[in-house]
């Protein structure tokens, strides 16, 4: 079941709301529990288990840990935190990557670990990373331990974030999953916003894709210059409204059941550094790796050598992440290697540079980056960079190409401009008028124009779950 399907949002999302509201307030952390296990089950119901054994180890790490700590045992809290950080991450490795290491050694002719055809409990990635900061935020003192099992996992299964997050580190959702407000403005914002995510989603992110998908489906003799460039910017639209409106939608079910969650991009194409790209793109995962990983890792408070050794480390852990191809860790380290640099001596240089060169370098990097991530299949990658500068067997451009910019041109003009804050400063002009009817009438159309969409349309799943 995902956000955008006639199912999640004439079913199972009203039916959701009345539960909850109609449930006395001590009960709705059990009914969402219950209801998101439901969610995740209608799509993974074998792997259920997996979750639930995910709650309880991390629900009973935390309690150890701050039982030991009250003893004053460090080392054995200090011993648990790493015994639950080694289970969760031993969980994930083996359905995530136990194939993709298998199948690396069977080529090397190491045949030892056999491939196991394993199919990837959708959004492990997202839920384990939530959930095992609860041990280390009690540790650290951040959180206090949770006592209610129902509502840790509540914390841990919140069906908004359950997919494909944002990202929450116990210490910020937490407080709210033990004690939070609801209001009919809260409501009306939060289905305001998940209206404009829907719309993000359907409106703009499935229709480039296709723009996307004709250009990856090309033969390599017909593949031009032009056509690439074209392809990967769909691709860039494609991915950032994919992933942006389901971030948008979770913020927006958040409010709806009286959240507040963390919102996930800042207009990263607007970016004048890759550095800048980075603070505004997937911002939960990013602050993720810098308060777990970078920061214990010495962050920059470090000698210069150290530092960037570090960034290798998280961005090499950030590539992988992503998915169980290595043409992610080639991406993770692409980023590496372009941010050291720009921490060394290129941002200084980047600086003194007018601001629209600024954006175009910023644009470049990003543009070959998604090239070396939309493409697992290394030879498929290789032909699409060659084509990218210039050695593309189609030449330079051709009427193939003619026709998709004729065809594709409004869509990616209005997807261009929504990734500038252009879009948000007229939308919030209009919430700034509540006698109007604009606004209302405007979610309203969105549901309707994002429901015949859905209903005329085939399955099309959010990119981010396979991660």
């Amino acid at each position: 079941m995902v956000f955008s399907s006639v199912l999640f949002l004439f079913v199972y999302l009203p039916a959701v709301l009345v539960i909850h509201y109609l449930s006395p307030p001590q009960w709705r952390n059990a009914v969402l529990l219950a209801v998101s296990l439901l969610f995740y089950g209608w799509g993974e119901p074998r792997y259920i288990l997996l979750m639930v054994v995910t709650i309880v180890l991390d629900y009973f790490a935390g309690l150890l840990v701050a039982r030991y700590q009250s003893g004053g045992n460090d080392r054995a809290a200090r011993i648990t935190v790493a015994v639950a950080l080694v289970l969760n991450l031993s969980f994930l490795v083996f359905f995530k990557y136990w194939d993709l290491i298998a199948a690396t050694l069977s080529g090397f002719g190491l045949g030892f670990m056999p491939v196991l055809g394993l199919r990837l409990p959708i959004g492990i990635s997202f839920y384990t990373f939530q959930a095992m900061t609860y041990p280390v935020d009690v540790y650290r003192g951040d959180a206090k331990p949770q006592r209610n099992l129902v509502n840790f996992g509540t914390f841990a299964t919140l069906f908004p974030l359950l997919l494909a997050g944002p990202i929450h580190k116990y210490k910020e959702l937490g407080r709210q999953v033990d004690e939070r407000t609801w209001g009919v403005e809260r409501f009306a914002s939060g289905v305001s916003l998940f209206i404009v995510g829907l719309a993000k989603k359907v409106l703009l992110a499935n229709n480039v894709r296709m723009l996307w998908d004709a250009v990856k489906a090309l033969p390599a003799e017909n593949l031009t210059v032009a056509g690439a460039w074209l392809g990967v910017l769909a691709f860039s639209l494609h991915i950032y409204f994919d992933f942006s409106g389901y971030s948008d939608m979770a913020v927006g079910l958040g409010r709806m059941l009286g959240f507040e969650l963390t919102r996930n991009f800042n207009y990263p194409y607007v970016a004048k550094s890759l550095t800048e790209f980075w603070r505004r793109w997937h911002i939960s995962l990013g602050s993720w790796f810098r308060e777990y990983l970078y920061i214990p890792l010495g962050g920059n408070r470090v000698s210069k050598p150290r530092m960037f050794f570090n960034l290798l480390v998280v961005w090499a852990a950030t590539g992988i992440w992503h998915g169980a191809s290595w043409n992610f860790l080639i991406w993770g380290l692409y980023f590496a290697f372009l941010l050291i640099l720009e921490k060394g001596f290129l941002g200084r240089w980047l600086e003194r540079l007018p601001s629209l060169l600024q954006h175009l370098y910023a644009l470049f990097f990003i543009l070959l980056s998604w090239a070396i991530f939309a493409m697992e299949d290394f030879s498929q990658m290789g032909i699409l960079l060659k084509a990218m500068f210039g050695s593309a067997q189609g030449g330079l451009f051709s009427p193939e190409v003619g026709y998709w910019l004729r065809s594709y041109l409004p869509v990616l003009a209005v997807a261009v401009a929504a990734c500038t804050p252009l879009a948000a400063s007229l939308w919030n002009r209009l919430k700034e008028r509540p006698k109007q009817l604009v606004l209302p009438a405007l979610i309203l159309a969105g549901l309707v124009v994002c429901t015949a969409y859905l209903v005329d349309a085939s399955y099309s799943p959010f990119l981010y779950f396979r991660f």
